[in-house]
């Protein structure tokens, strides 16, 4: 388990940060925050030392505001900070997690639940899964969750446990506003939604994330390790050797960071396309470099080979011009002497089905998302279910 003085600001930190807000009308980072969470509205409250209330509102729109504090990237409430424009943003998700982690309590007040008659099945206990579920138990649905794994939490539980300790996810899971009603089956996989439809649910929301890892279609490429596989199973993949992450994005880097605290001496991720092209945070990006992690731009693998018990691997270089990228002719280099080569350029969803009572929610609706996004996807895929019930024919 992470120390929790590594993840969380203490309590100068999170005063010194709450009184840099400029309490905004304009509130430009609910705006900016894709299940309208008010920051304006919780920071103002914890300033006057009333910190139910800010954990109230905090969690009034995110079903997962203490998971969300720690992971959530500098692109939306932070990029529409207005202090931005004097010297630098509030660490807006910091303060979140700070407040759920000191002052978030068991005894909150709910009305009774109030059963509609409605029932829903879930399939995927990750964000998107979760907030439906929110949502729908709010409404009086009574909801069924079908996770394949053991555990909730979908692909966050790829996250190293140092960035996201897994008890903060059942933390933010057991304060549900109503948390007792909703039915949470386990190691229980669904490989056809359109069962559930058989088995007297009115209507099932897909959230089963992207479990597919994306092929590098290379010579050797079985001798590659997912990105899957080595973050569910790191420990079984140790190493002091070196190390190959193919890829540029937050689970390219997770592999790195992961590669680097088990250990390896020489971690180097390569991705097909520039520095400025990485899809990771200013933050996550300065961390590689402090980590010693090698990144190197503007290349793509060609084959993986098994040399003397170590792995060896050919890539050529790429040139950007005109906003196309190509390969260099004559730039094939062979690089040996890898413990590890991991792919991680991508994920892919299962195929969908064309039924109305289906409705599709997170990544593996609208691809690799932010925990942000995939909770705005399940929220709205519930509101939208529970319309497309309330007009159909009794």
């Amino acid at each position: 388990m992470a120390a929790t003085s590594s993840l969380y600001l203490n309590k100068v930190q999170l005063q010194a940060e709450l009184d840099r807000c400029l309490n905004c009308k304009a509130q430009p980072c609910m705006t900016a925050c894709p299940v309208n969470c008010n920051p304006q509205e919780f920071i103002n409250y914890a300033k006057q030392g009333r910190y139910e209330e800010a954990v109230k509102t905090i969690c009034r729109n995110n079903p997962m505001g203490q998971t969300c504090g720690l992971i959530c990237p500098d692109k939306f409430c932070m990029q529409a900070c207005t202090r931005r424009k004097i010297d630098f943003a509030i660490q807006i998700p910091k303060v979140q997690a700070a407040i759920l982690e000191n002052f978030r309590s068991m005894a909150h007040e709910q009305t009774p639940f109030k059963p509609n008659g409605i029932k829903v099945a879930i399939i995927g206990a990750g964000p998107a899964g979760i907030a439906a579920a929110s949502i729908l138990s709010q409404k009086g649905c009574l909801v069924t969750i079908f996770e394949k794994d053991s555990q909730i939490g979908g692909a966050l539980n790829l996250i190293p446990d140092k960035r996201l300790p897994h008890h903060v996810i059942e933390k933010d899971w057991n304060f549900l506003p109503y948390r007792k009603e909703i039915t949470l089956k386990l190691n229980t996989p669904i490989s056809d939604p359109q069962q559930l439809l058989q088995q007297d649910y009115n209507g099932v929301i897909v959230a089963s994330g992207e479990p597919n890892c994306k092929e590098l279609q290379i010579q050797g490429e079985n001798l590659c390790l997912s990105y899957i596989q080595y973050l569910k199973n790191p420990d079984q993949y140790k190493t002091s050797g070196k190390v190959a992450v193919i890829g540029g994005g937050n689970v390219a880097a997770d592999c790195a960071f992961t590669a680097k605290s088990n250990g390896s001496e020489h971690v180097e991720m390569f991705i097909r396309r520039r520095l400025s092209d990485m899809r990771i945070s200013k933050h996550e990006y300065l961390e590689l470099i402090n980590q010693e992690i090698n990144i190197t731009p503007l290349c793509s693998p060609e084959k993986v080979e098994s040399e003397n018990q170590f792995l060896s691997l050919t890539l050529h270089k790429n040139e950007y011009k005109n906003n196309l990228l190509s390969a260099i002719p004559d730039s094939t280099l062979k690089l040996q002497g890898f413990s590890l080569v991991i792919k991680a350029i991508g994920s892919y969803a299962d195929s969908k089905h064309d039924n109305e009572r289906i409705i599709y929610a997170g990544d593996c609706k609208t691809g690799g998302s932010t925990i942000v996004e995939a909770l705005s996807s399940g929220q709205k895929a519930a509101f939208t279910l529970l319309d497309i019930i309330s007009a159909a024919p009794k």
